[in-house]
């Protein structure tokens, strides 16, 4: 399979749209989690660019800050993903792999293909990530489950909900001018097209 240069482009662009959003952190004083708008580039990232390029450009961050770059609020190495917010972290990048994949089957139009749209966003650009997230959580700070999920989960529901409606308004209209495959100039057939 061979990448795109405009896939490529919209790639780095999207990842460095998830590396600005982390820098808008609300920390909530009771948590280690903060509250960021980084799931809302998972969310974009999978809806816009589909399943290859939502994938590449969110693990493109995760490597780099496992590297040692300073992408997530300011701080990177191997010590932030092991850290308790790593468990969130590591799934990102399937996160959008998966929204990419299940929009890609889904016609969004009218009441009915927005719902669906919303559901596929909100259960794998959201509760997906406590999934991997709120465990990892309880194993670092030595915590019960139950604890965890006070701390690591019910605080970002309500937030979390917001961000999948506002990535459902978003990508919705941008799919239907532009779906990933036009979006990145990207063939499934591995051919390579560029403008």
């Amino acid at each position: 399979m061979k990448l795109s240069l405009r896939g490529i482009v919209f790639s780095a662009l999207m990842a460095a749209i998830l590396v600005l959003f982390g820098y808008i952190s609300i920390p909530i004083g009771f948590s280690p989690v903060p509250i960021t708008l980084q799931t809302l580039a998972i969310m974009l990232a999978g809806g816009l660019l589909g399943p290859l390029y939502g994938f590449l450009s969110i693990a493109l961050v995760v490597v780099l800050t496992a590297l040692g770059f300073p992408l997530l609020h300011g701080t990177g190495g191997l010590a932030v993903l092991l850290g308790p917010t790593g468990g969130y972290v590591v799934i990102w990048p399937f996160a959008a792999l998966l929204i990419g994949l299940l929009l890609s089957k889904v016609h969004i139009r009218g009441f009915t293909g927005y719902f669906i749209a919303f559901i596929i966003i909100e259960l794998f650009g959201s509760l997906l990530i406590y999934v991997t997230g709120v465990p990892w959580l309880a194993y670092r700070y030595n915590m019960t489950l139950s604890n965890a999920m006070i701390q690591g989960f019910y605080p970002y529901i309500i937030g979390d909900l917001i961000k999948a409606v506002f990535a459902t308004i978003i990508i919705a209209p941008v799919r239907t001018v532009y779906p990933p495959q036009r979006l990145t100039n990207h063939v499934h057939s591995g051919v390579i097209k560029a403008n």
